[in-house]
This record gives C-alpha cells, sequence and structure tokens, in this order.
C-alpha cells in the first residue's frame, strides 16, 4: 500500500477518482462548515463530529486508501495537542472544576475547547488528505480556476492564483520528503533531535530550517526555470487540451452536495437533542 501524505496523488479507479474535481472541491468547503459548526451541547457536537469521522473513514475505504497511512499523516499533530492543551489549562478558568493537581485547578472548559480544536484539525487533515489522495494536481487546477471564474470580472488573476494552490499542495510531500532526508543526515552527523536541553534542541532544529529552506528555494528555482523554458506565460490566453463538460451526473452531486449543507445547517440551528430522542426510544 502506497503511503500518503498531504498533497500526493494515489492512483486509484475507485468512484471518488472518477469524481469531477469541481464536485469534491465544494464537498470539501461543505464538509468544512460541517466540522465547524456546533450542534448544541458538548454531547451532541461530539456524536456529530463522530458521525463526520465515521462518514470520512468511509470515504477513505471507498477510495481503496489505507486508514493507517491516513493516521500517519496526523502524527505532526501531537506536539500541537500538547502545547493547546497546556495553554487553554493555564488561560480558561470557567466552567467546572475537573480536577486539581498540586493547587492547580483544571477546568472542564479548557479540556472540552482543546478537544473541539483538536478533532477538527484532524477531521479537516483527514479530509484534505483524501481529496489531494484521489485528485491529480492538474484537475485540482481546473477545479479551482472554474470555481473561482466569477473573480475574473474584477481583474483577479484567477489562474494564478489557482496554479500557485496546486504547486504548494504538490511541493508538500517532497519537501517532508527532503525533510527526513535532511534529518537522517543530521542524525548521522550526531544532532540530536529527541534528547537534550531546550538549546540544544532549538540548535538542532535550525540545523533543520535552513538547509530545508535553501532547498526549497533551489527546487523553486529549477522549477520557475523548467516553466519558462517551456513557454509558460501567467497572463497569457490558454487553452485546454482535455475540455471537461457538466453533465446531468456532475448536476445530482452538486445538488446531494448542497442537501447534505442543509442538513447540517438545520442541525446546527435547531440543536435537536439526540440523547433524549433515544433514550425516548428505548
Amino acid at each position: 500500500m502506497n503511503n500518503i501524505a498531504l498533497g500526493r496523488y494515489v492512483p486509484g479507479h475507485s468512484f471518488l477518482h472518477k469524481m469531477d474535481s469541481r464536485i469534491k472541491i465544494v464537498g470539501l468547503i461543505i464538509f468544512f462548515v460541517a466540522v465547524f459548526l456546533t450542534y448544541g451541547t458538548v454531547v451532541q457536537n461530539f456524536i456529530m463530529y463522530g458521525l463526520l469521522f465515521l462518514t470520512f473513514f468511509i470515504f477513505i475505504k471507498i477510495a481503496h486508501l489505507s486508514f493507517m497511512s491516513v493516521l500517519k499523516s496526523l502524527k505532526a499533530l501531537w506536539v500541537m495537542m500538547i502545547f493547546l492543551l497546556l495553554i487553554n489549562t493555564f488561560a480558561i478558568k470557567t466552567g467546572e472544576l475537573a480536577f486539581d493537581i498540586n493547587g492547580y485547578e483544571v477546568y472542564w472548559d479548557g479540556i472540552i475547547r482543546t478537544g473541539y480544536i483538536i478533532i477538527r484539525l484532524m477531521l479537516m487533515i483527514m479530509l484534505t488528505t483524501l481529496l489531494t489522495s484521489t485528485s491529480k494536481p492538474l484537475d485540482l487546477t481546473f477545479g479551482l480556476e472554474w470555481l473561482l471564474g466569477p473573480l475574473k470580472l474584477i481583474k483577479v488573476p484567477v489562474h494564478i492564483f489557482a496554479m500557485t494552490i496546486s504547486l504548494a499542495l504538490r511541493f508538500i510531500p517532497t519537501l517532508m520528503e527532503e525533510a527526513n532526508k535532511i534529518m537522517r543526515a543530521q542524525s548521522s552527523r550526531g544532532v540530536d533531535f529527541k534528547e537534550g536541553k531546550l538549546k540544544d534542541k532549538f540548535t538542532a532544529i535550525i540545523s533543520l530550517i535552513i538547509p530545508l529552506f535553501v532547498s526549497s528555494f533551489l527546487r523553486s528555482g529549477e522549477l520557475a526555470d523548467a516553466m519558462e523554458t517551456r513557454g509558460y506565460d501567467p497572463n497569457g490566453k490558454r487553452t485546454k487540451y482535455r475540455r471537461k463538460h457538466w453533465k446531468m451526473k456532475e448536476t445530482l452531486q452538486i445538488v446531494g452536495c448542497f442537501a447534505i449543507l442543509a442538513v447540517f445547517v438545520l442541525l446546527a440551528v435547531y440543536k435537536p437533542d439526540f440523547v433524549s430522542m433515544v433514550q425516548g426510544w428505548f
């Protein structure tokens, strides 16, 4: 099974791979909105987040992707999770008292808000990884340019904007591989990224960041030279080698996306009590 990283396309023949990139980008935005809505009580919010997680898990299986590989792409969040937990427990002093550690009081509001942030980040990264794993960079560029097309009326350089986003997504896995190579090279020279004092860790991080920046600028220069030698002009009038036509299938899919959005908005507005409903059934 291929390793999955944000920005890396994984070839396949699933339903999601064949779906129009414009529909997938709209679906991404709709699910992002669903992730940031609130649905009432804390329990109801976590129930909805669980349903969204289950939905994304089903999408990953439909696309024949490795769920464990998707989870590995979330490992960089652990440091952020610990940092957010510490900040919120120090800063937020509202709500009920959760527990007391040697006179230091930790409140439930800080823990719950940290949980919201972490879960939302996880769901967003899962969904974005799913999009980039099932969509070719050129398809994403076309989809973004098509969706941002109305901005051309106010002289916004839509094509340049879409191409920039596409290139940025494309080079995320490349830079991650480069960072791993630099870390292994620096470790072989005696640099320790895990142990040592804070000053030593700061020096180790600098020994990683500086070569990575130099490599990034070199790669961007090589890419710019390659695009220029091939006659690429961002301000020129461009034509499409393969044209995508909007069909009835895309219409039904976009209607389905907005129907899903309407369901989430209604749930966020009326905030039905799921716990009471389930208790009433039994």
